[in-house]
């Protein structure tokens, strides 16, 4: 089965207030039955970037580069048997897509 990457990005003028203590627990609800109902679609749950530095073939560059995690906030790979439906997974992951972010849904290709 195809596998895919889901990348939650921001939108430009994106952020948003943050969610109350009770609108986070109504959110973790809602993301565990998520997990459930697509368990057989969740290949890696990914997560949340950190530090990093590109390396190129002259050296390991510290420059003015958009470092990727300010525009990734994270990723996951799902299986599906179409772009269609990964979306479909993507979609109904809570908290994912929301007002100021959204999710690039990319299909890996395996040599």
């Amino acid at each position: 089965m195809p596998k895919y990457l889901c990348m939650q990005r921001s939108l430009p003028g994106g952020g948003g207030e943050k969610p109350s203590p009770a609108q986070m627990q109504e959110m973790y609800a809602k993301f565990a039955a998520w997990q459930r109902k697509f368990k057989q679609n969740l290949v890696d749950m990914g997560g949340k970037l950190g530090d990093g530095r590109l390396v190129t073939t002259e050296s390991t560059a510290d420059g003015p580069f958009v470092e990727v995690k300010e525009l990734v906030g994270g990723y996951m790979i799902v299986s599906a048997e179409s772009l269609e439906e990964a979306i479909e997974v993507a979609r109904e992951c809570p908290g994912l897509v929301r007002p100021g972010s959204g999710v690039e849904v990319i299909e890996i290709h395996s040599p």
